[in-house]
């Protein structure tokens, strides 16, 4: 498997585990069983050792005590009654009645403690098989000098070509005119381990099933808890989809059937209310598009008789003049605001289509800036475009986006105090970028938060010469959302304000970045701040 096969598989199975509630909650019992268990079999197991290897160790020193005293006895009631010993009769005889006394196949060995001078020496003695090895010095040093005490440590025995555990039991045993003989029994504990690998195995066996067992309980009682969790969510995305009719069964009188029951009163509250506000943003859109339609007619006729007055105003007095230009700008205003009720009235009924084709976004940037020179000029701003190349064409609705442009640039130079003004135009592979920058007044937070809200005016008592109803950015953020655009702003008290539009340059592809910066960062820019800061 390859590094990103691995690091694939890693990622699917940390989004499956960040996903799914139940597959967290059996993993966690199950790996909480299985250290409980095992720490659990793990004592028993030990405590069954220990209890067959004390149990089987005392039996083993009995056995080699009760040998002992016998073959101790043996020499003793050798001796004749000159005080001598066939020394060698009482050997085979000892080593028959060891044999007779352990009850177990055990092999012994009978050696003549070194160091000792005798006037008789006893031939030492074994059973078939002994091996010698298993005496260790420790052992030996023990039962040379502990008179009638029994002294064992654990060996291992050869069995064939392996080995399996054992005990060897050694002590002193003192024959008449022949000095001290050291007995020593091995003793196999075969059996004992069988038993403890049959109950470790059968403890392992049991801890698995154990574990297994909880795994699937634990699997299905959380389905079955989380069900009812998983329909409620199921439910709510499809309330959210705008299903308002889905509701949760009811079934039973337990917590879940009280879940679904609540559930259910919410979502039929929540129906209520969204189908109100449905029902009066309706009338609402309704009425705003009736009374606009209606509007036109008297606007034209108004608009005609006000034409017709206003170019005759040089044969008025000067009061009836001055009236009759307060009129022509007014019925222009008025005008204005309709269309953009009308437009306001359409994206609300989503009743609004583009029509796209590609276009070059620098020449409708300098297009606009022409169209808004003259107001720039009697505002004393200097216009400036920054675009230093790169994938300028974009499908675009060309006349909605120089409406957002004339927007913004009316905006700039109306709030940018006869600064310049300058608009950047850059892009990448996958998006277009226009920023518009002024160095005006700026706006302070509040501000910023209601900046593309509906009839919002950042100073309704300021001089204004462009616009006037509040629905400019309002118009211009649901035309960059139609595109799949988005609308940004940066502003700050004293430093002027920057707009930002992004589009991508193909239809239906989704915004990952901007190609500018906000505010974009520019010598030019850096410059005009320095400026600023001078004024």
């Amino acid at each position: 498997m390859t590094p990103f096969s691995l690091r694939r598989l890693l990622l699917r199975a940390l989004r499956l585990w960040r996903s799914s509630l139940q597959l967290r909650t059996v993993a966690i019992t199950v790996l909480a069983t299985l250290f409980a268990v095992t720490v659990i079999s793990g004592y028993m197991a030990v405590t069954i050792a220990t209890n067959l290897y004390d149990s089987r160790s005392v039996q083993v020193l009995a056995e080699a005590r009760q040998a002992a005293s016998s073959a101790q006895e043996l020499f003793d009631s050798s001796v004749t009654q000159t005080g001598s010993i066939d020394v060698e009769t009482a050997a085979i005889a000892a080593s028959r009645t060891i044999g007779l006394s352990t009850t177990s196949s055990a092999q012994y060995a009978l050696l003549r403690t070194p160091g000792q001078t005798t006037p008789q020496v006893m031939q030492d003695s074994q059973s078939p098989g002994f091996d010698r090895t298993t005496i260790t010095a420790e052992l030996q040093a023990a039962v040379s000098s502990a008179g009638d005490s029994v002294f064992s440590q654990p060996v291992a025995i050869a069995a064939g070509e392996s080995r399996e555990p054992g005990i060897i039991v050694g002590s002193a045993i003192e024959v008449p005119t022949a000095g001290q003989y050291e007995l020593y029994l091995v003793f196999s504990v075969a059996d004992v381990q069988q038993t403890l690998d049959f109950v470790q195995q059968t403890l392992l066996i049991g801890s698995l099933l154990l574990v297994l067992t909880i795994g699937l309980v634990t699997f299905v009682v959380v389905r079955f808890a989380i069900r009812p969790v998983r329909l409620a969510a199921q439910t709510a995305e499809k309330l959210a989809d705008g299903q308002l009719e889905e509701r949760i069964p009811e079934r039973g009188q337990d917590v879940v059937a009280t879940l679904a029951r609540s559930f259910n009163r919410m979502a039929d509250s929540l129906q209520r209310q969204i189908t109100q506000l449905a029902d009066l943003s309706r009338l609402q859109q309704r009425f705003v598009s009736d009374v606009s339609h209606e509007l036109r007619t008297p606007l034209t006729t108004i608009r005609l008789a006000g034409d017709v007055i206003y170019d005759r105003r040089d044969t008025f007095d000067p009061t009836t003049a001055r009236t009759a230009e307060l009129l022509h700008t007014q019925v222009d205003r008025f005008e204005t605001m309709l269309a953009d009720l009308l437009e306001m009235s359409r994206f609300d009924a989503g009743a609004v289509v583009l029509e796209t084709e590609p276009t070059n976004l620098v020449r409708l940037v300098e297009e606009s800036m022409e169209a808004i020179r003259p107001l720039a000029e009697q505002k004393a701003s200097e216009l400036r475009l920054v675009a230093p190349g790169g994938y300028f064409e974009a499908d675009v609705d060309a006349r909605r986006i120089r409406r957002i442009l004339q927007n913004l640039l009316g905006n700039a130079v109306d709030h940018g105090e006869g600064r310049p003004v300058v608009v950047y135009v850059d892009s990448d592979a996958d998006a277009v970028a226009i920023a518009v920058r002024d160095y005006g007044i700026g706006m302070d937070a509040d501000a910023l938060e209601q900046v593309f809200e509906r009839f919002w005016r950042a100073d309704p008592s300021r001089q204004r010469t462009t616009g006037g109803t509040g629905l400019g950015l309002a118009i211009s953020t649901e035309d960059a959302h139609l595109h799949g655009g988005v609308l940004d702003v940066w502003s700050e008290p004293g430093e002027g304000s920057c707009f930002r539009l992004t589009l991508p340059r193909r239809a239906g592809t989704a915004l990952v970045s901007s190609p500018l910066e906000l505010p974009p960062i520019d010598p030019v820019d850096a410059v005009l701040t320095e400026e600023v800061a001078d004024a």
